[in-house]
């Protein structure tokens, strides 16, 4: 079993080879290859122990990160100028390694990265929820975790990571997994999670939701006072857990 890092700035986990997505990786995450097969590597990411395919020629060597993109997301450009050509995105989380500092650019291999957009690597914020918040109005993706597409289990995920928080990747483990299940009735707060059956928000105040919904295909505030007879008369069931982390 060996050690690789992702080269691309986002991609898909597979169930199969060809399959479906279950959930995205990020530039500079890292994944233990368990198998691979005619063009395809068989991986678990290290981040959160998810299993999945990818293609093997979106994997490199291993390489130390020295920071990690701490903006919603961030361009790599030519030279150390805003105006020079732009060469990709990086989304919130993605990993990177330094090769120099110019002015107000990091230089890595995929170009010069904007210095503001960048924290150390190791760098743990504070909020969740705020981390959350980074990412209003990206739009809905099934299995998406980047500032360009993600889910409910994604924007969670992504706020815990940044925290130095544990997380699963998909909403029923994160249910299992995280926090502490209050009583019914219990009054929420800010950094509450709130689960149905095959979703979950965070709970931004006492009143207003923060989740990735496909109802606005986005991220969005929502009154709880709407979303729960919402999400009940759209067939998803009641809120299963309010837990506290």
């Amino acid at each position: 079993m060996s050690t690789r890092r992702v080269t691309a700035p986002v991609v898909d986990l597979l169930r199969a080879p060809e399959g479906p997505r279950d959930r995205q990786l990020l530039y500079g995450d890292t994944v233990r290859v368990e198998d691979e097969a005619d063009g395809w590597s068989r991986v678990v990411a290290d981040k959160d122990g998810y299993p999945g395919w990818l293609r093997s020629e979106l994997l490199g060597l291993e390489q130390a990160a020295t920071h990690w993109v701490s903006a919603a997301a961030t361009h790599a450009y030519e030279q150390a100028d805003m105006k020079s050509p732009d060469r990709l995105s990086l989304s919130f989380g993605s990993r990177v390694a330094a090769l120099s500092e110019t002015g107000g650019f990091i230089e890595t291999n995929l170009g010069f990265i904007p210095k503001v957009h960048l924290g150390p690597e190791g760098t743990v914020l504070s909020d969740p929820v705020a981390v959350a918040a980074l990412f209003l109005g990206t739009p809905y993706l099934w299995g998406g975790n980047s500032r360009f597409g993600l889910d409910c289990s994604g924007l969670v995920q992504a706020a815990l990571l940044a925290c130095g928080r544990e997380c699963p990747g998909d909403s029923g483990a994160q249910e299992r997994a995280l926090g502490t299940a209050l009583p019914e009735g219990t009054a929420p707060q800010r950094g509450d999670l709130m689960f149905w059956k095959g979703h979950v928000a965070w709970v931004a105040d006492a009143d207003t939701l923060l989740h990735a919904n496909a109802h606005h295909m986005a991220v969005q505030y929502e009154p709880i006072a709407e979303a729960i007879p919402r999400i009940l008369a759209q067939g998803d069931g009641p809120v299963t857990a309010h837990k506290r982390l």
